[in-house]
């Protein structure tokens, strides 16, 4: 099954040979009988790994490789993980199609040369961070301002180990959707503590991460507020 028409693969050809440096893996977690979101998601991979030296494609089971799905904190699938000299925490979960393919295309960018696009000011505020942060973006393949918000997720987790950034489709994850009450996407929540909705300029998303960050710092007691 091909996905991508030959004019993507022309574009993205000369793309990846114009702008990638490093090695990239893209790892993917599907099922035997696969679900249709699972082979398309697959099939975007190996035809992006065809279309560079640069890129290679892992393919896993979910039940028979539950030993790396479980390293990996891989839960639920389609997964396509985007892996380059580490492991970045770079995720996708659902099908990376319509506006989200271009994020995955920036990512891929990015994780080959190893560095984001974030503004100095940000990535310095980035580094200060030391707790353990894991976003969820609930998108839609048609919703033109999602990639923007999970691509600001993608590069925190490029530029900080401790951050976790996944793109989640909400079609795909009903589920999902539900229980964190997604009514408009772009809808990110942080730690499972602080949720906001819109694309918003990195330093607020920042602005948030550290809100969500504070919040459990005093929820935990760390705090003594003389109240």
């Amino acid at each position: 099954m091909q996905v991508l028409k030959e004019r993507e693969r022309k574009y993205v050809r000369q793309l990846f040979e114009k702008e990638l440096s490093g090695d990239v893996r893209l790892v993917v977690f599907t099922q035997k009988f696969e679900c249709e979101g699972c082979e398309i998601t697959r099939s975007i991979a190996e035809e992006l790994a065809e279309l560079s030296p640069h890129l290679s494609v892992e393919v896993y089971d979910f039940e028979e490789n539950a030993d790396l799905a479980r390293k990996w904190k891989v839960d639920k699938i389609p997964a396509l993980l985007v892996f380059g000299k580490r492991e970045y925490g770079i995720r996708y979960f659902g099908m990376p199609t319509g506006y989200e393919f271009s994020a995955l295309l920036d990512d891929i960018v990015d994780v080959s040369k190893g560095r984001s696009r974030l503004s100095e000011a940000t990535r310095s505020r980035l580094k200060e961070i030391s707790e353990p942060v894991h976003i969820q973006v609930f998108v839609t393949p048609t919703c033109p301002y999602c990639p923007r918000a999970v691509r600001t997720a993608h590069m925190f987790a490029l530029e900080n180990e401790n951050f976790v950034g996944d793109m989640i489709e909400s079609l795909e994850f009903p589920h999902l959707a539900n229980k964190y009450n997604v009514m408009a996407v772009p809808k990110v929540v942080i730690n499972d503590t602080l949720a906001f909705e819109g694309a918003v300029p990195e330093h607020i998303f920042l602005e948030y991460v550290l809100h969500a960050l504070e919040h459990a710092r005093e929820g935990h007691g760390h705090h003594h507020h003389g109240h």
